[in-house]
């Protein structure tokens, strides 16, 4: 069984099967902030979205990461990253840069996590 969260036209923000939950793309809605401010702003949203789903950060399994400009923000990216992830359940991640949807985004989070 498929079950899907937060549904519009173009997608679903949550998808959970067989006991795994993926999250779409998340950007802070804020995106006049700098990339410290948007990766927090992003991480309070996979925080929200993980609960409403049935996990937590301590169950991430896998994160994909995209900054805009990774030679620029990818220290200031992990700064944060470092601080919210819980320090015994990393997950496997990844972080390139790319192009986004939007100037202003400067990050996007992809979430794999199992359900609790």
């Amino acid at each position: 069984m498929i079950t899907r969260k937060i549904v519009n036209e173009k997608m679903s923000r949550i998808v959970e099967h067989n006991g795994t939950i993926y999250l779409a793309g998340i950007v802070s809605d804020d995106k006049e902030l700098d990339i410290k401010v948007q990766a927090k702003r992003a991480l309070e949203i996979v925080d929200e979205r993980l609960k409403e789903a049935g996990s937590d950060k301590h169950h991430i399994l896998r994160t994909e990461i995209f900054l805009k400009d990774i030679y620029r923000d990818f220290n200031d990216f992990n700064d944060i990253w470092k601080v919210w992830i819980p320090q015994d359940d990393k997950p496997a991640r990844s972080c390139v840069q790319a192009n986004m949807a939007s100037h202003n985004t400067l990050v996007e989070l992809v979430i794999t996590a199992a359900k609790i």
